[in-house]
């Protein structure tokens, strides 16, 4: 037998779904600049406490998830490789983007190491240029100096993520990679390119 909605319970009814869209759609969203970076930093502090004991290998599959959560990766290969994106092959792309991804997750996987005291604290978000945020953070170490690092957000649909990272607030990572992976395409190719890459995360995950 079809359920029968008396008339006079159809405004009720009809508010009731909007909160309940409007509720759902609350709970749903995205992180915002600040958190998506203090969660990487939580990761990275988690890696950190038991580098002791776990292997490059190790803290490689465990920041691989957050740093695929905090980046977005492929836009970062793209922007680095530039106008010779269009022009490389479907297969080449997914080769860059992989061996990209290995390479990043490598690099942190290797460089955070160890712990001893230090902590990760957000100071601020500013406007950035081309409406992105830049979230100003440092690492406090003790005996030691405190590090610098600004993370340069963009919004991809109703996700932030990590573009690029400035140390010392104004060192650009990927200007440096651009630089460099710009002279690999223009003198040997994409796939010259991402053979450079997976060497250097060979390097760095199996020293």
């Amino acid at each position: 037998m079809p359920l029968t909605i008396p008339r006079f319970a159809t405004p009720f009814l009809v508010i009731f779904l909007f909160l309940t869209i409007t509720n759902l759609g609350v709970s749903s969203q995205a992180a915002e600049p600040r958190q998506v970076v203090e969660n990487f930093h939580a990761a990275l502090l988690a890696v950190m406490k038991t580098a002791e004991t776990n292997s490059v290998e190790q803290r490689y599959k465990e920041l691989e998830p957050a740093i695929a959560d905090a980046f977005n990766l492929d836009f970062m290969i793209r922007i680095a490789v530039g106008s010779r994106w269009k022009k490389t092959s479907n297969l080449e792309k997914t080769a860059l983007v992989q061996a990209f991804k290995r390479m990043c997750v490598g690099t942190y996987a290797s460089r955070f190491n160890g712990y001893s005291g230090e902590s990760f604290k957000t100071l601020y978000v500013l406007d950035g240029p081309r409406k992105t945020k830049l979230v100003k953070t440092h690492i406090a170490r003790p005996r030691d100096t405190t590090v610098k690092l600004t993370y340069v957000m963009r919004q991809f649909g109703l996700e932030w993520h990590i573009i690029d990272v400035l140390l010392d607030g104004s060192i650009s990572e990927m200007a440096v990679r651009v630089s460099e992976y710009r002279n690999i395409l223009r003198n040997q190719g994409a796939g010259a390119l991402a053979t450079a890459l997976n060497k250097k995360a060979d390097g760095l995950i199996s020293p």
